[in-house]
């Protein structure tokens, strides 16, 4: 196995990705303070969020260069860790909650950050993350090395594993989009590390109906449930303001700085509603582009996980694919009214530091690994010894 060049797209839109998130929290940063500062009585800088989205981007930025200098078989020895970090963090996480600390960061009645003073908040949701792409990855290769991924060599602590990740996350956290995320990175390299589909099935089934269980005995989902099903509820308002930002772009949007729904009329317009403030901002067009940019990055980890030359390297990448492509998935469709509201950021663009540097993270061990895939497609089968012709 010759390491060669790697893929420099996943770099180049990487970056993109991170300076359009940049422009957009330093064109609505200034009108969301100034919001804040209103309602609360308060007199903070006008640049607070793009000073510490700026510091997030660099942050994000040593992220990815670190997981792509730092050699793989040095990463897969710390995944057990990462993964032990990130439910050790949502467990640290339950119990500030419980006892009424100022550690636990709450919001909406969910409490999904730990404080760590100065320094802002860490959400233990996406260490987690990280953490399962890398343990599961490596869990399911041994496995199908062995001829053990239909056994419960393999059952057993990915079910252990995923119950208690997906418990903390949408149980204690409430955090249904986080959970969702979660689920797809456990779907995505489970598919294809070979699992029969007969316990794929099965699974599914048993993830729907916990699912639906755990939206019934939810007054707040259900509410939100009920707002995307009739057009009302307390989620309307929010549903509203982000497809009246939407539309009022148009096709090239009013401009940078020029947004109407980030001076406080829509919520979330730094996080969650980002997207619908980029639609008003860039327009149609401009979130074309932006969605283009995801559909490339997207496909070219695909082709990590189809021409990687190891099973693992193969998951890891499935894993990270899973992981972006849903949550990019979710933010747009419940921003433009698709599914029920639900609050999780869109990946590089929102603003955020924990979710920025973790998917940083992800995407620098792709590129790594995208130094290490197979050449073969580009390869014409030779018609005799030595004639080996590049197409």
């Amino acid at each position: 196995m010759r390491k060669h060049k790697s893929d420099r797209l996943i770099g180049a839109l990487t970056l993109v990705l991170l300076l359009v998130g940049l422009i957009v929290i330093y064109a609505i940063g200034p009108m969301r303070i100034n919001y804040t500062n209103a309602a609360n009585g308060q007199n903070m800088n006008t640049n607070y969020y793009f000073v510490k989205q700026a510091l997030s981007v660099a942050f994000a930025v040593v992220a990815f260069v670190v997981a792509f200098k730092v050699p793989y078989d040095k990463i897969r020895v710390l995944s057990k860790w990462v993964l032990r970090g990130g439910l050790l963090a949502c467990a640290a996480l339950a119990i500030f909650a419980a006892a009424g600390s100022s550690l636990a960061v709450c919001q909406n009645g969910a409490c999904r950050w730990i404080s760590v003073g100065g320094l802002g908040t860490i959400q233990p949701a996406e260490i987690l993350k990280l953490g399962l792409v890398l343990y599961l990855a490596q869990l399911a290769a041994e496995r199908k090395k062995a001829g053990k991924i239909n056994k419960s060599d393999f059952f057993l602590p990915l079910l252990l594993v995923s119950a208690l990740s997906l418990f903390f996350v949408i149980v204690l956290q409430k955090d249904f989009g986080s959970g969702a995320v979660l689920a797809a990175i456990i779907l995505a390299i489970v598919l294809v590390a070979g699992v029969d589909w007969k316990w794929v099935v099965l699974a599914l089934g048993g993830a729907l109906v916990a699912g639906v269980l755990l939206i019934v005995t939810s007054a707040h989902r259900m509410e939100r449930v009920m707002t995307f099903l009739n057009g009302e509820g307390a989620d309307t308002y929010h549903i509203e303001n982000a497809e009246i930002a939407i539309g009022t772009g148009g096709f090239f949007g009013v401009g940078i700085g020029n947004s109407v729904q980030a001076t406080g009329y829509l919520p979330e317009s730094i996080n969650d509603s980002v997207f619908a403030v980029m639609g008003e901002t860039f327009g149609f067009f401009g979130l074309m582009v932006i969605v283009a940019c995801f559909a490339v990055l997207l496909m070219r980890i695909l082709k990590i996980g189809d021409m990687g030359y190891e099973d693992e390297h193969q998951l890891v990448a499935v894993g990270v694919f899973g992981w972006i492509a849903s949550q990019m998935a979710i933010n747009i469709m419940a921003m433009t009214g698709l599914i029920p509201l639900t609050g999780i950021t869109l990946p590089l663009l929102s603003y955020g530091g924990t979710s920025m540097a973790f998917t940083a993270a992800a995407l620098g061990i792709c590129l790594q690994l995208s130094c290490y895939t197979r050449r073969e497609n580009n390869i014409k089968t030779p018609s005799k010894p030595g004639d080996r012709r590049r197409i």
